[in-house]
């Protein structure tokens, strides 16, 4: 989606009760008039998203000078997260949505924001994104949205969501980009003191860790010594004879207890382990893949990146800074 609007574009941006002190604030740095002083990028108007006094949990509060009418006369309407994912917003706000999304406003929902915009039933049929720690809750209650778990933020013609807290930052930053072009946004960006685009997704921040313990006994002291000698080859054969099972029953074994097939869960932990190494040494990254188990670092290039959709430098950089 493109704009690059030749006016000035009206940027409305919803507060509610129990509003996040970072969602909210974030939009306001980026459509507000103080990061480039002399340029008129937007027009921003703090509307009211629902009747009442609006208070954040940590008592900050907010008095909007106008209520869902600035959304009448928005090119784009952002809403800044949401308080709680099982509350259904008001319907007057819904409404709001919908008839500025007909209208050809850009409707976005930052982080929890995107339960709002799924709430008005603006997502279904469409890719959107939210926070990685609510996928599953989500999914269940708006099946007929296509979630895209591991972007920062999702463009679907006029509706944009993004993932968790921070990336909300990257979203505002491409609305920027999308209305003024990347020369503004990469000036915007650096006054900001943050990149213009940030490599990966959210597959670099979800924690997925495998169960350290299973039902069975025996695989447990087989993964224990798995994980004490990752640097090894093993074969099914030699593994299957350790627990004293045919190696079709080992695998079955295996597969139960765990989830995974042994080649999944091997290099679920290689990858596991390096992260850890990665991010508390500086141990190069070609004995970080021997120490594992890879045959080579470029083997361990591609499947990290594959997994995490970053490259082992850079995770280095992300989680351990430079030393």
């Amino acid at each position: 989606m493109k704009m690059h609007a030749m006016k000035t574009p009206n940027v409305a941006l919803l507060v509610y009760d129990h509003f996040s002190p970072f969602h909210v604030p974030v939009p306001c740095i980026v459509f507000g008039d103080h990061v480039l002083p002399g340029h008129k990028l937007f027009n921003l108007t703090l509307c009211a998203g629902e009747p009442g006094p609006l208070h954040s949990a940590e008592g900050l509060s907010f008095g909007p000078a106008m209520g869902l009418e600035a959304l009448e006369t928005a090119d784009i309407v952002i809403v800044p997260g949401w308080r709680e994912p099982a509350e259904r917003p008001h319907q007057s706000l819904l409404n709001a949505l919908c008839s500025a999304y007909r209208r050809g406003a850009t409707v976005v929902g930052l982080c929890l924001g995107t339960y709002v915009l799924a709430y008005a039933g603006l997502l279904n049929g469409k890719r959107a994104s939210t926070h990685w720690e609510y996928e599953q809750d989500f999914l269940q209650r708006f099946p007929a949205v296509v979630l895209d778990t591991n972007a920062l933020y999702v463009e679907d013609g006029h509706l944009i969501t993004s993932a968790g807290t921070a990336a909300g930052l990257d979203c505002c930053l491409n609305l920027v980009r999308l209305s003024h072009g990347s020369t503004i946004a990469n000036k915007l960006a650096r006054r900001l003191v943050i990149p213009p685009h940030r490599e990966g997704g959210q597959a670099q921040y979800i924690e997925q860790p495998l169960p350290a313990t299973t039902q069975d006994s025996r695989i447990n002291q087989l993964l224990d010594h798995l994980r004490e000698n990752l640097q090894q080859d093993f074969s099914l054969d030699e593994l299957a004879q350790r627990v004293l099972m045919s190696r079709r029953s080992f695998t079955r074994h295996f597969q139960n207890a765990t989830g995974l097939s042994v080649g999944a869960w091997l290099l679920a932990e290689r990858l596991k382990h390096s992260q850890e190494l990665l991010e508390s040494t500086a141990t190069s990254i070609d004995r970080i893949a021997g120490l594992v188990g890879f045959q080579s670092a470029s083997i361990l290039r591609q499947h990290f990146k594959k997994r995490f959709g970053v490259s082992p430098r850079d995770w280095r950089r992300t989680f351990q800074g430079r030393r």
